[in-house]
């Protein structure tokens, strides 16, 4: 399987009303879904959860995968209006800042995108930053919008609507663009069912409740998730599934399920689970939207690395 597997979907409620085009790219390494929702009357385009690539052995940060993402927008000749991030993510590092910094110089400054996020960022920064011992002045003010629950917004001509979705992470926003809705990690497909509640901030009863919040949507609306990680017996990873196929399939959520069994499921699972292998790196490097950390006197860029000792020897 390649690293990058893309694909384009297309809309068609109606002839009279702009659907998203939505360019899927799964990048396989973080099993991350990022995609790129554009409206076909206007060209006006908006990144969903871009990756930074990252490798922890040699510590080396790279743009291969944020620059296949310009490529597909110079490719379709978008004009990319926002960055959006559903969450502060805990396994791939943002590309959101550098794709800005590129889009600038490629768009101009009169059309420099935003980038967008949840209010309730302000508490995982405050909580991370001080955990790592992050200046306050490095992640501050980096997001160019922070949206309020419920709060309506456009890509092009076409209404978007940020949706609150607590209990993988406090701050988790989703973003519904016609009938596309684009969740982070709050539903999984139906095959694996919910993610994990037991960050910092995380609730397996609201975990719950966003859950049955996505499901409660029309039938035909496609729910777009942030990863995949096939099962045995499917090959290829999937963007999203109808909230038809949620309601009578999603092994953890599907209509009948009570909370109650659901966080019995949900925290029994979430106590095997390890820590994801770039917890620290992705954390020091969301909270600041995608931004390097200032340099030190030497000259390097530093994240911290906490250690874990199983016993005291000095």
């Amino acid at each position: 399987m390649d690293q990058h597997q893309e694909r384009a979907s297309y809309s068609t409620r109606s002839m009279t009303e702009s659907e998203p085009i939505v360019h899927n790219i799964f990048e396989n390494k973080t099993g991350s879904w990022q995609y790129i929702v554009a409206d076909p009357s206007t060209n006006a385009a908006a990144i969903i959860d871009p990756v930074l690539d990252y490798d922890p052995i040699s510590g080396t940060i790279s743009t291969k995968t944020a620059d296949s993402l310009l490529s597909m927008v110079k490719r379709n000749g978008y004009k990319v209006d926002m960055i959006l991030e559903t969450h502060a993510h805990a396994d791939h590092l943002t590309a959101a800042s550098y794709l800005k910094h590129r889009l600038v110089k490629e768009q101009g400054d009169l059309d420099t995108p935003i980038i967008c996020i949840g209010k309730r960022i302000n508490e995982i920064q405050k909580t991370w930053g001080e955990r790592y011992n992050i200046p306050v002045a490095e992640y501050q003010g980096v997001f160019d919008k922070l949206f309020d629950d419920d709060e309506t917004f456009h890509v092009g001509n076409m209404s978007a609507k940020a949706i609150h979705l607590p209990g993988h992470t406090p701050d988790l926003m989703g973003y519904k663009i016609r009938d596309c809705v684009f969740v982070g990690d709050s539903v999984f497909n139906a095959d694996l069912g919910s993610a994990r509640a037991d960050f910092p901030g995380g609730s397996a009863e609201d975990l719950f409740r966003s859950g049955r919040k996505l499901l409660s949507l029309p039938n035909d609306v496609k729910i777009y998730t942030g990863h995949d990680y096939p099962p045995e017996g499917r090959e290829a990873p999937l963007p999203y599934m109808s909230v038809r196929d949620h309601r009578g399939k999603n092994k953890h959520l599907k209509d009948g399920t009570s909370e109650k069994d659901f966080v019995k499921l949900r925290r029994e699972r979430d106590v095997t689970l390890a820590e994801p292998k770039l917890l620290h790196q992705s954390l020091q490097m969301n909270i600041r939207a995608g931004r390097l950390p200032a340099p030190t006197d030497t000259g390097l860029r530093m994240l911290h690395i906490p250690l874990k000792m199983k016993e005291a020897q000095w």
